[in-house]
């Protein structure tokens, strides 16, 4: 299919697709993006985000540049995860509005319109929700807890956190921080930043072709990044308030107990072999340290700016 050089126009939308050895189902992918996209008249980019494919999926990518121009891509000299991936893109993208999705062909590109829909009625972020989910109960139960989990601790409460079809206004990919394993925060980051952050029951077809790239440690990583975000988005900069805090009542309940042992000296009263002595001295010391820790931290964050550099391979614009 031969179509206009778009490739220098700013278009409303970018779809950003990251992929690792997808090679058989990008081909599908394109022609079902095409098929959602083109009857609306909206003006849209693909960006996919290469992370290390070693199975000529980037090969693919740029034979189907060669006909549309609309296609983007950039490729990783190796595997670095889809957090990074998404964060390369979120720098790239051009349009106003960014939707992102998995290249397993579990994700339905006809939802796209109805979730721009949902955008212009206000809201920053649309989440799809797997409300049909055509997965093994291996990922499914496990899938369950921790969207439960996060829903109690963030204060959001949606059904599918983690699925890979999500539509965004461009302020927010440009506000939200994406590394490590964040990815699956993404709504956590960005309703604590302030956006409007909602969910839409989306489609999800069963894996076509090859396996899953993820195993059952991603939910104990999860655990982990979710630790990570409540920290990130509550004390990056004011890290003194957290250790402050713990560290002043250790210090207050160390000095408690010293000032009650001091009261029984000043009596008469041992204290010399008393347990006691030791468990004050010992919050007393930690008080002090965790304190310590929260100056050092301050002087960090007023100081430091986070970077991270990933090794590009190749890049088609």
């Amino acid at each position: 299919m031969n179509t206009p050089d778009h490739s220098h126009e700013q278009p409303d939308l970018s779809i950003v697709i990251p992929l690792l050895n997808e090679a058989e189902s990008l081909p599908e992918l394109y022609q079902q993006v095409l098929t959602a996209l083109e009857p609306t008249g909206i003006s849209f980019e693909i960006l996919f985000i290469d992370d290390g494919s070693r199975d000529g999926s980037f090969e693919i990518i740029r034979r189907m540049r060669e006909g549309d121009k609309r296609i983007r891509a950039i490729q990783f000299r190796r595997n670095y995860g889809k957090s990074a991936a998404l964060a390369v893109a979120f720098e790239a993208v051009r349009g106003e509005v960014v939707v992102t999705m998995d290249s397993d062909l579990q994700d339905d590109p006809g939802e796209v319109p109805a979730m721009i829909d949902q955008l212009e009625e206000g809201y920053d972020l649309v989440s799809g929700w797997k409300q049909r989910r055509q997965d093994p109960i291996t990922k499914t139960l496990p899938s369950k807890l921790f969207n439960w989990v996060t829903g109690r601790v963030s204060g959001l409460r949606l059904h599918d956190f983690n699925c890979g079809l999500k539509a965004y206004r461009r302020e927010v990919v440009e506000t939200i921080p994406v590394y490590g394993d964040l990815h699956r925060y993404l709504p956590v980051l960005a309703h604590w930043s302030g956006f409007r952050v909602t969910e839409r029951p989306v489609q999800h077809h069963p894996r076509k072709y090859g396996t899953s790239k993820f195993g059952i440690g991603r939910f104990t990583h999860g655990l982990f990044d979710l630790l990570t975000v409540y920290f990130v988005s509550n004390y990056t900069r004011r890290p003194l308030h957290l250790f402050g805090s713990f560290g002043l009542l250790s210090f207050g309940i160390g000095f408690g107990f010293a000032m009650y042992l001091t009261w029984l000296w000043l009596n008469g009263i041992g204290i010399g072999t008393r347990p006691l002595l030791q468990l004050s001295v010992l919050l007393m010391v930690l008080g002090i340290q965790l304190t310590s820790i929260g100056l050092i931290a301050e002087m960090i964050a007023h100081s430091a700016r986070r970077t991270e550099d990933y090794a590009v391979r190749a890049r088609l614009e």
